[in-house]
């Protein structure tokens, strides 16, 4: 492929080679209800999915119920979530998502996106995570490996996450929003790691303009 071709044609190529090399990629948060999810997108900020998997496991025995949560002493959730790192501000983060689902939601996880943002360390990112993994709302969750991945391929020529999912928008159709953040996730761990990207094994290589 040209490193010339059109961005439309790149991603439609970039999209295929991905559903093709990674057909079982999904979310790695653990996702068995809505508000646990939504917990462990806030507790995902700057730790690996797997760690926050093991932790959410002692902070949802301790607390099952979003009541519970929500009149738990901050002291012993902060004990609990120490492992994610950021404890004070991520402690702050999921009381008040505790709170709002109790006092504010209804006992729902909100779909709109706006709502959702109104709660600490709820950023784009992870409400686009919740409104796609628990509504199927064609949105796109631009993490570290998308960040990366993308604008190496060519597909962005911007480094903010938020115009990375502008330009990601206009050429991902919408049946594959929710996937392209995964399937950009497999692709950063696999291959196009950071500092010594496998170029040469990269399925996506013929429609790579970088190939750093």
């Amino acid at each position: 492929m040209s490193p010339r071709m059109s961005v439309s044609k790149r991603a439609a190529c970039v999209t295929a080679a991905l559903k093709s090399a990674f057909p079982d990629a999904e979310c790695s948060l653990d996702n068995d209800l809505p508000e646990r999810l939504a917990i462990r997108g806030i507790l995902s900020a700057q730790c690996t999915d797997k760690r926050v998997n093991m932790t959410a496991v002692d902070l949802f025995d301790r607390y099952p119920a979003m009541e519970l949560l929500a009149a738990a002493d901050p002291a012993d959730v902060a004990m609990i979530i120490k492992p994610c790192g950021l404890t004070a501000s991520k402690t702050a983060s999921v009381m008040d998502f505790a709170n709002k689902f109790c006092n504010e939601w209804g006992n729902e996880v909100p779909s709109d996106i706006d709502k959702l943002m109104t709660c600490k360390g709820v950023g784009k990112k992870i409400a686009n995570l919740i409104a796609g993994e628990i509504y199927g709302i064609p949105m796109i969750v631009v993490d570290t490996h998308c960040k990366r991945v993308m604008y190496r391929i060519g597909l962005t020529d911007n480094t903010d996450p938020l115009k990375i999912e502008k330009d990601l928008d206009k050429v991902i159709p919408d049946e594959d929003k929710i996937a392209i953040g995964h399937l950009a996730v497999e692709l950063g761990r696999t291959y196009c790691n950071a500092r010594n990207p496998l170029c040469g094994e990269c399925p996506v290589a013929e429609c790579c303009r970088k190939r750093v």
